[in-house]
């Protein structure tokens, strides 16, 4: 039985994001083929499960996220390498390594991009740097390179001249769900017509652009995010929060009221400029919600440019304002074909 490490993510049971719920569906896919281990965050994991899904968890005793990502990529590889014939490293963090580990070890290193990640707003020109590097060393070294959205793929050919293999994100691992007693008690505004996001609370998902318009309107928004993270999110917070009509909450990790919520907006607002194919917004998908999103050519490939797009407060205000958004159906249609998690484990498994 091959083995298998995967690396980069917070770690299982996903409670986190994106990579997490990948990992999360895919460890428990493969597990009667590959003998899988998953590296972990052992700052995110007070109680460290010894495995998960069939996987052996190894922790590691950094945070997986933010400038920590790096030494946390590395010394997961570093741990890795050895005992195993694969290495999945989501992120290219650790990347900046692969030319040196490929020396000594003949390993497999299959590296899922995610988003462009050197253009986010929130990294310094060093960093920026580093991570442009690493990028293209893992462009240029690992055996496989997987994007998960075509713009990042046409990105990656383009860029490097190489072939990067498209596969997205899952979501029909949610399902509508009634709004139930309990929530409408705790969360009374949520008995009526709102709009809804959840995210991180960062410049490029645009939050800002999406509270400014709905100062302006009676309707009614709902924000899941982590407000207190940043000066950008305090700052929010504390110039929004007491308005009647918008309510910012703290970050969610029961994935059943998160369901409940979202099952019920009458819109969702995905409001992210950077990245690839956003799990949050293809959840929405699954769902049959109404969406507008940010106009960025990830979103547009995401939903088949069959959503309504924004790019500032005044053109959301006027989206919203006609009342007329219903594409909930059609959204759903194509999440449908293009977003189970069949398929994407059947994709991961053929590389592995």
């Amino acid at each position: 039985m091959k083995k298998v490490a995967i690396i980069g993510s917070v770690g299982i049971p996903a409670k986190y994001g994106g990579f997490e719920t990948l990992v999360e569906y895919l460890s428990l896919s493969i597990k009667e083929e590959f003998a899988c281990t998953v590296y972990c965050s052992s700052k995110s994991y007070p109680i460290k499960q010894p495995t998960h899904n069939g996987a052996t968890l190894k922790y590691i005793p950094l945070k997986a996220n933010g400038f920590q990502s790096i030494p946390y990529d590395i010394w997961s590889i570093m741990k890795a390498i050895r005992k195993h014939d694969t290495l999945l490293i989501l992120g290219v963090a650790g990347c900046f390594t692969i030319p040196f580990f490929k020396l000594f070890f003949k390993r497999r290193f299959v590296v899922h991009v995610d988003g462009i990640e050197w253009k986010r707003g929130k990294w310094g020109r060093l960093a920026k740097w580093y991570l442009k590097t690493s990028e293209r060393l893992a462009a240029k070294r690992a055996d496989v390179i997987i994007a998960d959205n075509q713009f990042i793929k046409e990105y990656m050919d383009s860029t490097y001249g190489i072939n990067a293999v498209m596969i997205p994100y899952g979501a029909d691992h949610v399902s509508n769900i009634n709004l139930s007693k309990e929530t409408i008690d705790t969360f009374p505004f949520l008995d009526q017509s709102y709009a809804f996001t959840v995210c991180r609370i960062e410049p490029e998902n645009n939050i800002h652009i999406i509270l400014d318009c709905y100062e302006k309107t009676n309707k009614t928004l709902v924000i899941v995010g982590n407000w207190q993270y940043s000066s950008y999110g305090k700052q929010l917070y504390n110039k929004y929060n007491s308005i009647n009509h918008i309510h910012l909450l703290d970050p969610i990790y029961d994935q059943n009221l998160l369901n409940q919520m979202r099952s019920n907006c009458s819109l969702y607002l995905h409001g992210h400029s950077a990245g690839g194919t956003n799990p949050s917004l293809v959840e929405a998908m699954t769902l049959g919600r109404n969406i507008l999103a940010f106009d960025v050519p990830y979103n547009r490939a995401t939903t088949n440019d069959q959503a309504i797009f924004f790019s500032n407060s005044k053109m959301l205000y006027s989206q919203i304002s006609t009342g007329q958004i219903s594409n909930g159906d059609v959204l759903k249609s194509i999440a449908k074909q293009k977003y189970t998690w069949e398929t994407i484990a059947n994709s991961y498994r053929e590389i592995l």
